[in-house]
């Protein structure tokens, strides 16, 4: 698909992988090329869930600051945008998500690895936004999902001082969801993502979508949302299939189509 970003499918299962040598530096071109291949992932049926990988090495060390270093305002004023919303193109992805993170994952590495449902970690693994260090702030994402993942104080105490979180505290604050050895992180998200590889496609849409959008309105209008996601799953094909085989099965059989 593309020079440095590739998106892959094996049994239902899309990887879209980084591979800018060294360190999967996010320069304009890896980042027009991660929004091509997250677009592709939510458009193809045969893919049920995504893996972000970086390979065995570094998930992303964060931007080019080569290429950025000689933008002007007036550049990244028009270069901004359209850096926040590619990697927001893969927290768009209508289906489960899982960032597989090994070596480093800072600044917009770790902004890419926020965008995804899910994050598993090498027990070496680094995070971190150290956008501060370069007189600057996260820019694609890292104030916003990083807060509303881990709480405000952390994130700013992160966000402040630049400072690498290894693998045992991103556990412990919820920055990560699993750590395993580092030589497992890819496999273990692959398994992750093949739970979902024969799910109820529309209902783990919804279930994203109300889950997504409830977080940034109140309580009320969230529960509208998910009362709208709900009640617009009976007129799916799967809803009976789930339906009919939990009754005359048990729970946990149904083939579903993803209809």
């Amino acid at each position: 698909m593309g020079q440095f970003v590739n998106l892959t499918v094996s049994d239902g299962v899309g990887t879209i992988r980084l591979d800018r040598p060294k360190m999967n530096a996010l320069n304009v071109q890896v980042q027009e090329e991660i929004r091509a291949a997250a677009v592709a992932a939510a458009e193809d049926d045969a893919v049920r869930a995504v893996v972000v990988y970086g390979g065995e090495r570094v998930f992303a060390a964060g931007a080019d600051i080569k290429e950025m270093a000689d933008m002007s305002y007036a550049d990244m004023v028009k270069r901004s945008g359209p850096l926040q919303t590619a990697l927001s193109a893969v927290a768009a992805i209508p289906k489960p998500t899982v960032a597989a993170i090994t070596g480093y994952a800072l600044g917009g590495g770790c902004e890419l690895a926020l965008c995804a449902d899910y994050r598993i970690a090498a027990e070496d693994a680094k995070l971190g936004q150290p956008e501060i260090l370069l007189g600057v702030i996260p820019g694609a994402g890292g104030t916003q999902r990083l807060s509303r993942l881990i709480g405000a104080s952390k994130a700013k105490d992160i966000i402040y001082t630049g400072r690498f979180v290894d693998a045992a505290e991103s556990l412990a604050i919820g920055l990560v969801d699993k750590v395993v050895p580092a030589a497992e992180v890819y496999t273990a998200a692959v398994a992750w993502a093949s739970q979902f590889a024969g799910g109820a496609a529309l209902a783990l849409r919804a279930a994203k979508e109300a889950i997504d959008a409830g977080l940034g309105v109140d309580l009320q209008t969230g529960l509208e949302i998910e009362r709208q996601q709900f009640a617009a799953l009976f007129a799916t094909e799967d809803r009976g299939i789930g339906m009919k085989s939990f009754v005359e099965n048990g729970p946990g059989k149904a083939e579903f189509k993803g209809n």
